[in-house]
């Protein structure tokens, strides 16, 4: 029986990675152009593999996102502000973004399901019947913990060279422009991620039951 799940897990990570990789070489599928960034639905396998396989290879299947992102913003979709996600493209002011693209480009994805597995499993520790609830609650958890720490962490250690490179108006503080792209990214991708999350584990459950 152990073999027979290992072997069901490893088909189900080589699906999902597939999946990603496909979400990344198609144009807008995974990643959508904004000009100075770019939106992501590509964490909802990251999400979905976590709730059905753990919350070790969901933070496995972040770390490939995170690679993705890196070879996207490098060779297959750069743009304004790839430097921050990648160490391969130059700043404007002519450096590179070393450990510190690294950090923001690896560290976030990799949590992304490991919170968003947590959240599933925080929610039906109180509601033990509300799994669909669970699941769009580990969806939305998971995508806001990707732009939270993503964000966050281009403000703490990027600052005014992503604002410029962006070519951000930050009369206001660079923070408020922050939470601006937070509230109008991060809250419709939270809650497609939700919704999608809740539909497409409920689809392989009912998969795997038949």
């Amino acid at each position: 029986m152990n073999t027979v799940k290992r072997t069901r897990d490893m088909v189900m990570m080589a699906a999902l990675v597939a999946i990603m990789l496909l979400m990344t070489v198609v144009p807008v599928l995974g990643y959508i152009p904004l000009g100075f960034m770019n939106a992501t639905i590509i964490h909802i396998p990251v999400i979905v593999g976590a709730i059905l396989l753990g919350p070790k290879k969901g933070a496995v299947l972040g770390l490939v996102f995170g690679f993705t992102s890196m070879w996207k913003n490098t060779a297959l979709m750069p743009n304004l502000t790839s430097f921050v996600f990648t160490p391969f493209i130059t700043m404007p002011d002519g450096g590179s973004g070393g450990i510190r693209s690294v950090i923001i480009c690896l560290i976030p994805r990799m949590l992304i399901g490991v919170v968003g597995y947590y959240a599933y499993r925080a929610v039906l520790a109180v509601w033990k019947q509300k799994k669909k609830l669970a699941l769009t609650v580990a969806g939305v958890a998971g995508s806001i913990t990707n732009t939270l720490l993503v964000m966050n962490l281009i403000y703490f250690l990027f600052g005014n060279t992503y604002a410029e490179a962006a070519r951000m108006n930050v009369e206001n503080g660079l923070y408020a422009v922050i939470l601006g792209v937070i509230c109008l990214n991060g809250i419709p991708e939270a809650i497609l991620a939700g919704v999608l999350t809740a539909l497409i584990v409920s689809a392989l459950w009912k998969v795997k039951k038949d």
